[in-house]
C-alpha cells in the first residue's frame, strides 16, 4: 500500500511542478499547448500499453471492453456536471474561462481529470509488489504539462498564487490516496476485476484526453501538435519496452 501510495505522490508532485512553472516562467500559450501535446502523447502510450494490452492479456476482452466504455461514461456525465458549474475548459492558459468558475468546480475538475491516473499507478504494483516505472513516469510527464497550463490560466483570471498552489496540494494528495486505495482494494482480487479496473481509468484517461487536453494543445500549437504528440507516444513507449 505504502509503495503505490508514494508512487501515487511521485506522479501528482508533478501537479506541484507545473503549477510553479505555470506560475513563475511567464511561458507563451503557444509553448504550453506544444508541452500539453507532449503530455497528450505520453498518456496515450500508457493508455495503450501499460493498461489496456495489459488487461487484455490477464482478463481477456470482456472485462477490458466492460472497463473502457464505464470508465469513459463515467468522467463523461462526471465532466458534463463539472462544466455546468463553471469548469468548462479548466485547462486553458488563457484565464478567460476560469473567471466566472468556482473553486468547487475547479477541484473537482482537477480531482476527475487526475485520480484515474493515479489509481492506474496503484493497480500497477499489484502482483510482483512493484511499480510500473512506465505508468508513474506517464502520469507526471502528462501532469507538468496540464498543471502548466491551467495554473497559468487560473493566474491571468487573477486568483492568487496561494489559492492555485493549494489546489494542486490538494490534488496531489488525492492522487497519493487514490493510488494507495487502488492497490488495497484490488489486492487479491481476480485478473479479471483487476482488468475492469485498468481499463477504467484507461476509459476515463481517453476521453479526458479528446475531451479538454488535446482541444487545447491544438488550439494553442497549432500544427506542431501533431508531431509533438507522436513524440510524447514513442517516448513512452520505449520507456515501457525498456521496463
Amino acid at each position: 500500500m505504502w509503495t503505490a501510495t508514494f508512487w501515487g505522490l511521485v506522479g501528482g508532485a508533478a501537479l506541484l511542478v507545473g503549477a510553479l512553472l505555470g506560475l513563475f516562467a511567464r511561458a507563451s500559450n503557444r509553448v504550453i499547448g506544444i508541452v500539453m501535446a507532449f503530455g497528450a502523447g505520453v498518456l496515450i502510450s500508457a493508455v495503450a500499453f501499460e493498461l489496456t494490452e495489459d488487461a487484455y492479456r490477464s482478463g481477456g476482452a470482456t472485462p477490458v471492453v466492460v472497463g473502457l466504455v464505464s470508465g469513459s461514461l463515467v468522467f463523461f456525465v462526471g465532466d458534463w456536471l463539472i462544466d455546468r458549474r463553471g469548469g468548462h475548459r479548466r485547462k486553458s492558459p488563457t484565464g478567460e474561462h476560469q473567471q466566472g468558475a468556482g473553486a468547487l468546480a475547479l477541484v473537482l475538475g482537477a480531482l476527475l481529470d487526475g485520480i484515474p491516473e493515479s489509481a492506474a499507478i496503484g493497480v500497477s504494483v499489484l502482483g510482483g509488489g512493484e511499480v510500473g516505472i512506465a505508468m508513474v513516469a506517464a502520469v507526471f510527464l502528462s501532469n507538468v504539462p496540464e498543471s502548466m497550463s491551467a495554473s497559468a490560466g487560473l493566474k491571468r483570471a487573477g486568483r492568487s498564487t496561494a489559492h492555485v498552489l493549494r489546489l494542486w496540494i490538494l490534488v496531489m494528495l488525492a492522487s497519493g490516496a487514490a493510488a494507495g486505495l487502488g492497490y488495497v482494494l484490488l489486492e487479491g482480487a481476480s485478473p479479471e476485476t483487476v482488468a475492469v479496473i485498468q481499463t477504467f481509468a484507461a476509459g476515463a484517461i481517453i476521453t479526458m484526453l479528446a475531451d479538454t487536453m488535446m482541444p487545447e494543445a491544438t488550439e494553442h500549437a497549432g500544427r506542431l501538435v501533431g508531431l509533438v504528440t507522436m513524440l510524447g507516444f514513442a517516448l513512452a513507449f520505449l520507456l515501457s519496452a525498456v521496463g
